[in-house]
């Protein structure tokens, strides 16, 4: 079923002049999909555009329930399950063959990343570990034109003992060997390419987390920012960071996409001003659409309108930016279009 957002007013400013360029003055942020399964708290997550126009996301509930991943179609404006157990898949991106894969995430999950074969359901374990040590959750992912994979590595949650004692970013290769790109960044979150390859941007979303080990004393909360790192010719990282955005007390940014003008779309779980932020690859601010009331808070389970992630859709759909808030997917129309490496590289 479609219906669209009730419980908030939706508001789209900018600080570029007259004329918004990122969203049209009438659009409005419809909902899609509201979660149906029994599940215990958690969020839906990461929206994926598959090689057919499909959007894939997740679903990912705390606790010893299982994840999901579902299948949003925009032909049928239909919602299918994919999977009902995703090792408590977070984020999601597709491949040029037409694969998608998923970060698994600890708190009984999968601490992995897994190749799904869309046709048959099946999914197989790409990486698991980095110099022979296991995974601490890993969170969110791109694929460059290479068919590299970036994730992010930190730990939100999870009784799990941690092997690594960074939070780190990480490149799978093609030959399936894990290298580290940047430690630069204290918990890091989002992650996506410039469309010319040359910048790697990173939320560092540092909630304070969880212990190394559990003699350890309770993690402190620390950087709530948005990093631009330049990549050399090898695609690593090799210069300065810079920081984009700094959130200061708030929460910061969860995941993030780009459009093929480079411009970024930050998924804000700020509770006194949720959203998306849409800046350009200098941080200044071009767009922002309110997900939610202003200055919340409370418990988690009490937050209404959080963003997770955002991704656009591609050929008629190419205009539809799909957002996870809460326990839903949706989406707005916009002006620009999206840059998805797995189809870029045919």
């Amino acid at each position: 079923m479609v219906a669209t957002i009730a419980f908030w007013t939706w508001n789209i400013s900018h600080l570029v002049g007259a004329e918004n360029t990122i969203f049209h003055p009438a659009s409005k942020l419809e909902l899609l999909h509201t979660r149906a399964a029994q599940l215990n708290s958690g969020l839906t997550e990461s929206p994926a555009v598959a090689p057919d126009g499909r959007i894939y996301f997740t679903d990912m509930p705390f606790g010893k329930d299982n994840g999901m991943i579902l299948c949003f179609d925009p032909k049928t404006r239909q919602v299918s399950d994919f999977t009902k157990d995703s090792g408590k898949s977070n984020g999601l991106t597709f491949l040029a063959d037409g694969s998608m894969v998923s970060c698994d995430g600890a708190d009984g999950g999968g601490r992995r990343l897994i190749r799904w074969d869309l046709k048959t359901g099946k999914g197989v374990t790409l990486a698991d570990r980095f110099e022979g040590h296991r995974l601490n959750s890993p969170n969110d992912l791109c694929v460059d034109l290479k068919g590299r994979i970036y994730f992010t590595d930190p730990r939100y949650g999870g009784a799990e003992p941690r092997e690594l004692e960074r939070e780190a970013v990480y490149r799978l290769e093609r030959d399936g060997k894990v290298i580290e790109i940047t430690y630069e960044v204290e918990k890091p979150n989002g992650i996506v390419l410039s469309p010319d390859q040359r910048t790697l941007y990173v939320g560092d979303h540092n909630n304070g987390g969880n212990r190394l080990r559990p003699t350890d004393p309770e993690p402190k909360r620390g950087a709530m920012k948005v990093y631009a790192f330049p990549l050399d010719a090898a695609g690593r990282a090799n210069g300065s960071r810079r920081t984009l955005v700094d959130f200061g007390r708030e929460n910061g940014c969860d995941g993030m996409t780009v459009d093929d003008r480079g411009n970024i779309y930050l998924a804000c779980r700020s509770l006194a001003r949720p959203g998306l932020l849409v800046i350009d690859p200098t941080g200044r601010e071009l767009a922002f659409v309110e997900t939610g009331p202003r200055n919340q808070s409370g418990l988690f389970d009490d937050w209404k309108g959080i963003p997770s992630n955002v991704e656009f859709g591609i050929g008629d759909d190419a205009q539809s930016l799909y957002v996870t808030v809460d326990k839903g997917l949706h989406r707005i129309r916009a002006k620009t279009r999206g840059f998805h490496p797995h189809l870029a590289a045919k």
